[in-house]
């Protein structure tokens, strides 16, 4: 038999089958065309989607927010190709090195894949970046998870609100979550709402309540731009700072380090989008040895610790790891419209003292220019003194301080027993334009919530002018226009918002508060720590960590530091302690010693 070649067969059969195979042949041709345009658009879609990403993330070191002033940390080291297991976005990540510190010069490489899309697919961070490219989305960008902690690190402390202060009843000022009672307007020198007997150390409780009010709460830590810890650390070092040993003090510190390490969160960045509050001066959270003299715990210097942030009243110029947020005053607006009434209230005052203080001299300390500071404004026909020393009761009435405050153009805010006063953000509620004696007291502090050109709200009048010149202080303040000091008010008055911490049952609907720009700032500190580790870069170049006080100075695009009009005020002593007027130690103890004495 002959074999018949296939072009024949299909001549044949085309010749049999007619129209039918040429019809079935064409259904072939399509299905084959649309198999392969599946195949082009899975391509596109699927293996190409990663460098559309990587473009979106292809992310320029400037913050989301150009306007923030805060600073962020970053270190030289790179991603180990570490996968990590459990983590809360499900999918295999690179973490950071948990050696790693801000001061790190040493760098591990990144493993580099085939692809750049490949490479940024290994960061379990990338959710959480993604969430800003949603427009629909206004909380894009913004969310946080906050750790459901145990209540031993938090409310049970509330519970035992009497041990939380040896000289104060802290149990009063804990309550209306944590503003303390209502103050009652008796002088009319306040509004008829949203005034508190606010104590200055409730910031733990008044933040974490505040947050409970955060619009962009997530259950989904994979989403997170930042991570809030609840933990109660300054109303927990306050229970034991004296009388207890070095481990108590310790304890609650180590404890809370030891949870959070074995959290899938933690893992994530070891803890570098993680965040705390502490209403207390940062020396209270920084010992240096473990001698039972040595004062305060030393949380701020846990391995861990230093990788988180963390929020105080007042930051160690010389350290990456705290920032300095304001303390708390005695108004707790609800509503937009109680800031804006008293903002207009406040530009309407007539006040008739060039300048005023309230404080107490410090005769044990040499360094000191209070005594200085109370005869001039005993000498001076323009100048008002509210005395503290001796038990004097309108030094602690919030109406005798508000209401001079009101009345004077000037508010003397000469350091306190450590840098910064309480009195400072109190003077500026009142639309009184603060004086520093010394940059720590305000303008390397709160970078977050002050401006940086500081001459726009505030006088500097430097501490030795006063201390060795015997500079007149009304001659410096009279050689200012009036026209300049009713545009340095009005800065000053606007300023009030940013300022405040709105009541924490509610929420105001077009102003930022004091907690609005601290949580945005750090969503900002930890945006740009993750978009540096994913371009492989530091934010700073060189960067020393004794010189942090400097970063948050400079200039948008500026890489390292140099000298600054300020190196004198921040020379550091020889043994390591960090405050001007002595060690840290003697700064914190002297602030509960004065806290004894205004109880007394």
């Amino acid at each position: 038999m002959r074999r018949r070649s296939p072009t024949n067969i299909s001549s044949e059969l085309m010749e049999k089958g007619g129209g039918k195979n040429q019809h079935n042949r064409l259904c072939l041709l399509a299905s084959l065309s649309a198999f392969f345009w599946i195949l082009l658009l899975y391509f596109h879609f699927v293996v190409l989607a990663g460098s559309t990403v990587d473009k979106s993330v292809k992310l320029d070191p400037t913050p989301l927010n150009p306007e923030s002033k805060s600073p962020a940390f970053v270190t030289d080291n790179r991603l180990p190709d570490n996968p990590l297991k459990g983590s809360p976005s499900g999918s295999t990540s690179e973490t950071i090195p948990s050696n790693a510190t801000p001061s790190s010069t040493e760098t591990t490489p990144l493993k580099t894949t085939s692809t750049s899309s490949q490479k940024i697919e290994k960061f379990a961070f990338m959710r959480a970046l993604r969430t800003v490219e949603n427009k629909s989305d206004p909380c894009g960008g913004r969310y946080i998870y906050v750790h459901d902690l145990p209540s031993r690190f938090n409310e049970d402390m509330l519970k035992e609100c009497r041990s939380l202060s040896l000289w104060t009843n802290m149990c009063k000022f804990t309550t209306n979550a944590g503003m303390g009672p209502p103050l009652e307007n008796v002088e009319g020198v306040f509004s008829n709402t949203g005034w508190y007997a606010t104590n200055q150390f409730a910031v733990d409780v008044i933040f974490s309540n505040r947050m409970k009010q955060y619009e962009c709460l997530t259950n989904d830590s994979s989403v997170a731009a930042a991570i809030f810890v609840p933990f109660y650390a300054g109303f927990d070092i306050a229970r034991y700072l004296w009388g207890h040993n070095v481990s108590r003090r310790d304890a609650a510190s180590l404890d809370l380090v030891d949870w959070l390490m074995k959290r899938p969160e933690w893992g994530i960045m070891q803890g570098r989008d993680h965040f705390l509050v502490a209403g207390r001066i940062t020396w209270d959270f920084r010992r240096l040895t473990d001698g039972e003299s040595d004062w305060g715990n030393k949380l701020l210097f846990l391995p861990a610790a230093k990788n988180m942030s963390m929020l105080v009243v007042e930051s160690s110029p010389w350290n990456a790891n705290d920032f300095g947020i304001p303390y708390p005053t005695y108004f707790h607006p609800a509503k937009d419209a109680d800031v804006f009434t008293w903002q207009d209230r406040m530009r309407k005052l007539e006040r008739k003292w060039l300048f005023s203080f309230a404080g107490a001299p410090r005769p044990d300390n040499p360094k000191s220019i209070r005594g200085q500071i109370i005869d001039q404004c005993k000498k001076s026909k323009v100048g008002k003194l509210l005395e503290c020393d001796f038990g004097e009761s309108k030094c602690h009435s919030p109406s005798s301080i508000m209401q001079m405050f009101q009345s004077s153009l000037f508010c003397l805010q000469p350091q306190g027993d450590s840098y910064t006063r309480r009195s400072a953000f109190d003077s500026m509620l009142a639309g009184c334009i603060p004086v520093f004696f010394h940059p720590g007291s305000a303008y390397t502090q709160y970078t977050w919530h002050l401006p940086k050109n500081y001459t726009t709200y505030s006088v500097f009048i430097p501490e030795d002018d006063i201390r060795k010149r015997n500079v007149s202080i009304e001659e410096r303040l009279r050689q200012i226009s009036p026209e300049q000091v009713k545009i340095m008010r009005d800065n000053v008055i606007n300023l009030i918002p940013s300022l405040i911490y709105a009541d924490p049952r509610s929420k105001l609907e077009t102003l930022k508060d004091a907690f609005d720009v601290a949580v945005q700032a750090v969503i900002d500190k930890v945006t740009r720590l993750r978009k540096n580790i994913i371009e492989g870069r530091t934010e700073y170049d060189n960067f020393v960590e004794e010189n942090s006080w400097k970063y948050a100075l400079l200039d948008e695009g500026q890489r390292e530091v140099g000298g600054h009009e300020w190196d004198p005020f921040f020379s550091k002593p020889k043994d390591g302690n960090a405050d001007s007027g002595g060690s840290s130690a003697e700064a914190a103890k002297n602030s509960w010693e004065n806290e004894r004495r205004g109880q007394s």
